[in-house]
């Protein structure tokens, strides 16, 4: 009888030596450890608090809590297109006709005719063979690596590659080679090295998200040229605003037929919802859909967000002029920073890292200049390199004028105040 009421209190999660009160040790110390983690992340200005938006995301925004006429210099909306009304209007559509979702991966059940549609369009645009559609790219880079490369092959990658690319290549078996950062000289030096494999591919961003900096890419490809390699790019940060069309550093840099494959996203220039792609030689595609992990495994893209991307392409190819009004604004805005005495990474690029230094004075800054109706965030460890935090500020189409003075102004002020400028 004894015996048998240990086992029934055992069951019940209760009694000496049962698993709950093992459970609870092990949870306790958990949170303990994860307490002690937190605080040193809050103690070295690191932490990340989330702004809560309560409009659409556009240039000018209104917080919860009654925080109204916020301009906005954080977010990937390049072209404006994530409220724009006809981009809305083409994902209410969507949602009517083919519902608010699949319920299924792409292979069972989930494919329609729109996502056979948006992948074609994909495709033209960047003229290449074929494309297929992920839930974001970073399930993109995470698919790739692993089902092309073998440990007869070698991947090549930039020191500063996205997150997404790291990951995607700590997934595959290849040899692993990581050069600096647009170092053409030590790019060589690996291609040579790595020649004993059967395929080398170079993998790099086409512009670097953190740092506004564009990648060398017709060195690139002449030295893929001449090492008998592949080159693959990543251009969430260039789809639909860098080049004469908008197609990304590739065609910036009249490269488009040496480049191999293309990575990107829908989530930013084109419409900000979701959704990534790998576009490229159509027998890599159609591999893809038998062996990429993220795409086998994940559901298909809803309707909502397949139409939305649709018209914002379709926006893009029909002209051109949202793309090209980008390049005066970043200038003017590059221009009056750099006058005011900040020092701006990168170059020509949206992305407008200004240089601090220091955590704790780059988070600072950022909340001063919320105070002062301009949103933007600061950046540091370990999203960037100790000792290089930045405030990033991201110029959008729709930005005006007067929004750019007026954040030059603010972080004038705000760079005073606290010593970032003399």
């Amino acid at each position: 009888m004894w015996r048998a009421a240990v086992v029934v209190r055992a069951l019940r999660g209760g009694g000496a030596g049962a698993p709950r009160a093992a459970s609870g040790a092990a949870a306790a110390q958990l949170r303990q450890r994860l307490e002690s983690e937190l605080e040193d992340i809050r103690g070295a200005g690191t932490w990340k608090s989330e702004r809560v938006i309560a409009s659409r995301q556009g240039p000018h925004l209104r917080l919860a809590g009654g925080g109204g006429g916020i301009i906005n210099f954080c977010a990937n909306n390049y072209l404006g297109l994530s409220s724009h009304p006809e981009v809305i209007r083409a994902a209410v559509e969507a949602l009517e006709k083919f519902g608010a979702g699949l319920s299924s991966v792409r292979f069972i059940c989930g494919t329609q005719s729109i996502h056979k549609d948006l992948e074609k369009k994909i495709a033209r645009f960047h003229q290449r063979e074929d494309a297929i559609l992920y839930a974001s790219c970073f399930d993109a880079n995470a698919g790739i690596f692993e089902a092309l490369l073998t440990p007869e092959d070698a991947v090549l990658s930039d020191e500063l590659n996205h997150a997404s690319i790291i990951d995607g290549i700590r997934l595959c078996k290849a040899n692993k080679y990581r050069y600096k950062h647009m170092d053409m000289q030590d790019l060589e030096a690996k291609l040579q090295e790595a020649q004993k494999h059967r395929l080398r591919l170079v993998a790099t961003d086409g512009a670097f998200s953190m740092d506004g900096d564009i990648a060398p890419l017709r060195e690139i490809c002449q030295l893929a040229q001449k090492y008998d390699a592949l080159v693959f790019i990543d251009e969430c940060h260039a789809t639909g605003f860098l080049g004469p069309n908008g197609r990304g550093t590739d065609e910036l840099l009249g490269v488009m037929d040496k480049v191999t494959i293309v990575n990107s996203t829908l989530g930013k220039a084109l419409g900000g919802a979701a959704g990534g792609y790998t576009t490229g030689p159509k027998p890599l595609i159609d591999l893809l859909r038998q062996r990429s992990r993220p795409y086998l495994f994940s559901n298909s893209l809803p309707p909502a967000v397949v139409g939305c991307a649709s018209k914002a392409l379709d926006l893009l190819m029909e002209s051109n002029a949202i793309a090209k009004s980008m390049a005066a604004k970043t200038q003017r805005f590059r221009s009056k920073m750099t006058a005011a005495g900040f020092t701006i990474s990168g170059k020509d690029h949206p992305i407008c890292p200004v240089m601090l230094g220091d955590a704790r004075l780059a988070s600072v800054m950022a909340e001063d200049m919320l105070n002062r109706g301009i949103y933007v965030i600061g950046f540091s460890y370990p999203v960037v390199p100790k000792g290089k935090a930045r405030i990033r500020v991201q110029i959008s189409a729709v930005h005006s004028d007067e929004d750019i003075d007026r954040c030059v102004e603010a972080f004038t002020e705000v760079g005073r105040k606290h010593g970032a400028l003399p």
